[in-house]
């Protein structure tokens, strides 16, 4: 909290309570170990020292009640005082209570535990029972492959107007829409299950998103196969429909790309190929992407694409000058674009025989140093937009686009349009012609 200015709110709790070892590792550090030990080892020795003294179960009731009383006292009577200007403060800026602690860790551990206990006590909202494909059957299958990106903003995106060309693959890339949009949420934990789900930003509604079921169930319904290929760290539940095929990705499928639990994305356009290989019917297949998480950007990518130098080489963010931290970021933007490449590449291989097409869009964006904010989370009202704009990408095959009835004149490289996640639900049931009551064509 105290390094990274955390706002303990339910979503960051969340965080929190999802995130696996890999992730919570590259947090770790000297210094952060040494800030642990100096602030609790004293208390900590306090406890061990003190020596309790026997009472009776009255006196002890009794002396407690008291204390507490009068601890009670104390706190209302400093509020009261300083109560003109504490309250409208509070009403005004309603995130400073994510700051006070314990009162933030208790009230979001709170929200998040009651949250989840809610999910847990029955199965989820049924959502487009009525699904069904309008072109089922067709000559040659449809194949989508939606990549879902982490932590890549349209701030350091080269094709959207960035400075530097950290895309310099998507700038060359034909019968491509490239937008800047609006994310749903400042992490993945609110941005994931947003994006897939009927609410949107537009219409959120925490509860509504996580007990109902999402555009994967959809799919599923209408007779599109599902793959979830995963380099990340889960889901976060949207894949977690019948019959979706789901495989998380490691070094025993590909060594040569891993070193220890971290794998560059490039496993990702690996497994796409052997996906593409056994496909027969229309399919969508999602590549869920480890990006730009941070703070160790340096991991994200390969030697080869070191452009940027000097580059941050550490999870100390602040042991790196700014301009260190920028080349670390945008070198693993720059690999992004690659990977992005290759799945486009692959794609045309099978262009024969199948109506391919490739959607990528980033979960949230992320903060370098401006305003004194780094990595992302901070609350969506207050979040700034290099946290909530991310780039979104679109490529379809000339016979994908046809068969989908697009016009190609909208596929013309950057556009000036802003986009959101809220379209992704209706986009993609859209392009693969499936048909629900949740569906507006409009």
């Amino acid at each position: 909290v105290s390094t990274s200015q955390v706002f303990l709110d339910p979503p960051m709790l969340r965080n929190v309570v999802r995130t696996d070892w890999r992730e919570a590792s590259e947090l770790l550090s000297a210094r952060m170990v040494l800030w642990v030990a100096l602030w609790c080892l004293p208390p900590l020795a306090v406890i061990v020292w003190v020596r309790l003294k026997d009472r009776t179960a009255l006196r002890a009731v009794v002396s407690r009640t008291a204390f507490t009383v009068a601890a009670a006292a104390v706190a209302v009577a400093a509020a009261l005082l300083v109560a003109r200007d504490l309250v409208p403060l509070m009403r005004e800026q309603r995130e400073l209570r994510y700051l006070v602690t314990p009162g933030n860790l208790i009230y979001s551990l709170g929200r998040v535990a009651a949250a989840e206990a809610r999910a847990a006590s029955g199965p989820l909202r049924p959502l487009g029972e009525d699904a069904r494909r309008l072109a089922a059957g067709a000559a040659r299958p449809k194949v989508l492959v939606l990549v879902l990106g982490e932590t890549v903003r349209s701030a350091s995106f080269g094709v959207l107007g960035y400075a530097r060309q950290t895309t310099p693959g998507l700038a060359g890339l034909r019968q491509a829409a490239v937008l800047d949009a609006t994310a749903c949420g400042t992490s993945t934990e609110v941005s994931v299950p947003c994006m897939f789900s009927r609410n949107g930003r537009a219409d959120y509604d925490e509860r509504a998103i996580r007990g109902s079921e999402g555009l994967l169930h959809v799919l599923r319904r209408a007779g599109v196969a599902v793959r979830w290929r995963d380099n990340q760290s889960g889901c976060k539940g949207v894949c977690d429909a019948p019959g979706v095929d789901v495989r998380k990705l490691d070094a025993g499928f590909a060594p040569d790309l891993c070193a220890g639990a971290d794998c560059f994305d490039e496993i990702l356009v690996r497994a796409l190929k052997d996906d593409l290989r056994a496909i027969d019917g229309d399919t969508v297949i999602v590549l869920h992407m480890l990006g730009n998480h941070g703070p160790a950007y340096y991991r994200r990518y390969p030697e080869a694409f070191r452009r940027f130098q000097p580059d941050c080489r550490t999870v100390t963010l602040r042991d790196c000058s700014h301009a260190e931290l920028v080349n670390a970021y945008d070198n693993a933007v720059l690999y992004t674009d690659h990977v992005l490449i290759e799945a486009v590449a692959a794609l045309q291989a099978q262009a024969d025989r199948l109506d391919v097409a490739l959607l990528y869009v980033s979960d949230h964006g992320e903060s370098l140093g401006e305003a004194g904010l780094y990595l992302h989370g901070v609350p969506y009202p207050i979040a700034p937009a290099t946290q909530l704009q991310v780039p979104m990408v679109l490529w379809m095959s000339r016979a994908f686009a046809d068969g989908s009835g697009l016009e190609h004149r909208c596929l013309a490289g950057p556009g000036s349009a802003r986009a959101s996640h809220d379209p992704l639900f209706d986009s993609v049931l859209g392009v693969l012609q499936a048909e629900t009551a949740v569906y507006p064509p409009e």
